[in-house]
């Protein structure tokens, strides 16, 4: 992700993902009647239908709305937000809460072997969309959660980010 800023600074942030995790992406353009139920549908059917092939426990990103490409953008770009930070969005937040639950009741545990433990969280991103389609996507990270960011100043100085 590459985000300028306001003070003169651009931070970078890479996150590697395995094909495990990133070949169990998946998309729907659900639509508006379909809804809330139907976007929690569906978020359980994808990480049921991944299994232990995305090395659970797993970070699931979840994007709604705007366009087939920005929802998988918003999806992906979730995962980026530590799991120790609650969502802004009061109704994201609880969303966010509600799928762990219900997918840390699947039973699929880590690697796929059955437990308690099948998500590590859930990160949700919205963005507004045309009234007659509700895209979704869900993007998986593995446990690992590898990422790294560097802050890079005018002057060509650069510096690590925690």
């Amino acid at each position: 992700m590459y985000r300028p800023t306001g003070d003169g600074f651009t931070d970078i942030t890479v996150m590697p993902k395995g094909a495990g995790s990133e070949n169990m992406s998946a998309l729907a353009m659900l639509t508006p009647a379909q809804g809330l139920k139907g976007l929690k549908a569906f978020v359980l059917d994808t990480v049921v239908r991944a299994g232990g092939r995305p090395c659970p426990p797993t970070i699931v990103g979840v994007g709604i709305g705007g366009t087939a490409d920005q929802a998988a953008e918003l999806a992906k770009e979730s995962l980026l937000r530590p799991l120790d930070v609650p969502n802004d969005d009061p109704a994201l937040d609880a969303l966010e809460r509600e799928l762990k639950e219900a997918l840390n009741g699947m039973g699929i545990g880590p690697m796929g072997l059955g437990g308690r433990t099948t998500v590590l969280g859930v990160r949700c991103g919205m963005a507004f969309c045309h009234t007659a389609s509700l895209p979704v996507a869900v993007n998986l990270q593995c446990w690992a959660a590898r990422r790294a960011s560097v802050r890079v100043h005018p002057d060509g100085r650069t510096e690590r980010m925690p």
